[in-house]
């Protein structure tokens, strides 16, 4: 009953200070909410910045690793690019090695995609698309969400047939509102039937892409085209999915090093010629970016929370001088000197809370400002986060006054004027 007493009158005080000295208080709480709104406006816009990229990189997909000529460029040293230039692209008879004695692994896929790609049906034509050879295995390892018809089988993998899958803007430009399954086209001079239909993803943030550009169709007649795992050719990349019981991916890791060293004949001595890439590396990489981001924000935003905290601090105390007298009355009829401070404290976290739900509304309301394809998403755990400091910041302002309002007289305060 004593802590629903405690913040009932604390809640009052606090109102009564608000009515009473509406314009004092108002300017006082202006640097926490101010404080406020910069950290948690920061923390929300490189929180939804950093899900628009990360969503963006879902092409490259999840518990994967890589098996590539070229290692990611990340990690802040240099990077000896003539080294690489070097190595082997990975091959079909490479992927085939791994596929019969990876043990790790849930999926397995070799693919290659090769860009400004045309495709025509009729007198339509549609440019700039991306033509993706991939093995039956890759939808194993990528998502590959079929609206309408079907994935190729293993016999059309194997035997290398002519037929493809379409994305979204494809299908639309070159069949409009006619029916695309089981229609033929023309990409490079040849005919391919086309068998499935992507559902339409949209466009992604930063413009990544995404497999409303793509056109499927099977590794061995994308062979027919282009030249792959050759230097002169089109590179191609080997991609296998580790078990969720393989954390970190270490031991899918370690076998993969092996089996390519192995079938690559690479001595004990030799360094690896080929690069084990992880997709998740770009994104450990951008999310390191943003946490400087995210230390400006606090730096930025810390300096009008302290001026927030001063102004609660001078309002607790002209609050402590103006009611002295009644702190007097409230002792000597009993009050102990833990009210009189849970008192003063409990009203000065309610202020700070106060001017930091302002902030937080603030943010709230500039989520429905529209920014093309980014959208701002106000989390909950950046509302407990601005809540917390808030009550911190009111806890730490507070607590001298407080203190000095518990310790004094009664006698002195009651004759106080």
């Amino acid at each position: 009953m004593i802590i629903i007493r405690l913040i009932f009158e604390s809640f009052r005080f606090a109102a009564n200070a608000l009515r009473m000295n509406l314009l004092r208080t108002t300017l006082s709480l202006l640097g926490v909410t101010i404080g406020i709104f910069a950290i948690i406006g920061v923390f929300t816009l490189v929180d939804s910045l950093e899900k628009s990229i990360k969503d963006s990189l879902n092409f490259l997909g999840t518990n994967n690793i890589n098996v590539q000529k070229w290692p990611y460029g990340f990690g802040g040293g240099p990077y000896p690019w003539w080294k690489y230039m070097q190595r082997p692209y990975p091959s079909f008879e490479e992927y085939e090695f791994l596929k019969e004695n990876v043990k790790n692994a849930k999926g397995i896929s070799i693919f290659s995609v090769r860009g400004g790609i045309t495709a025509k049906y009729k007198s339509n034509s549609s440019r700039d698309l991306d033509l993706v050879g991939a093995v039956y295995g890759h939808q194993d390892v990528y998502e590959i969400p079929i609206e309408k018809g079907r994935y190729f089988t293993p016999q059309e993998d194997q035997a290398g047939r002519n037929v493809v899958i379409l994305g979204h803007r494809s299908m639309k430009e070159l069949f409009q509102d006619e029916a695309a399954v089981g229609k033929e086209i023309k990409i490079r001079g040849l005919k391919y039937r086309v068998i499935g239909v992507i559902k339409e993803e949209g466009d992604s943030f930063l413009g990544a892409p995404t497999n409303d550009e793509n056109i499927y169709m099977p590794y061995k007649s994308y062979t027919k085209i282009f030249y792959t795992g050759t230097r002169d050719g089109v590179e191609s990349n080997i991609t296998v999915k580790g078990l969720d019981a393989d954390i970190g991916l270490v031991e899918l890791e370690a076998e993969l090093r092996g089996l390519m060293r192995k079938k690559r004949s690479l001595k004990p001595k030799e360094e690896d010629d080929f690069a084990l890439n992880r997709p998740e590396a770009i994104a450990n990489f951008i999310g390191s970016t943003f946490d400087v981001i995210g230390i400006a924000g606090w730096i930025i935003g810390g300096f009008s929370i302290l001026v927030g905290g001063f102004g609660i601090a001078n309002i607790m105390f002209v609050s402590v001088r103006e009611r002295t007298n009644i702190i007097g009355i409230q002792k000597s009829l009993g009050a102990k000197n833990y009210f009189i401070l849970f008192q003063f404290l409990f009203e000065s976290v309610f202020l700070s809370i106060l001017g930091g739900g302002i902030g937080i509304v603030l943010v709230w309301m500039l989520s429905f400002i529209s920014l093309g394809d980014l959208q701002l998403q106000l989390s909950l755990a950046n509302v407990a986060l601005g809540l917390g400091v808030s009550a911190i910041i009111g806890m730490a302002s507070g607590i001298i006054p407080a203190a000095m309002a518990a310790r004094l007289d009664p006698v002195i305060a009651i004759r106080t004027q």
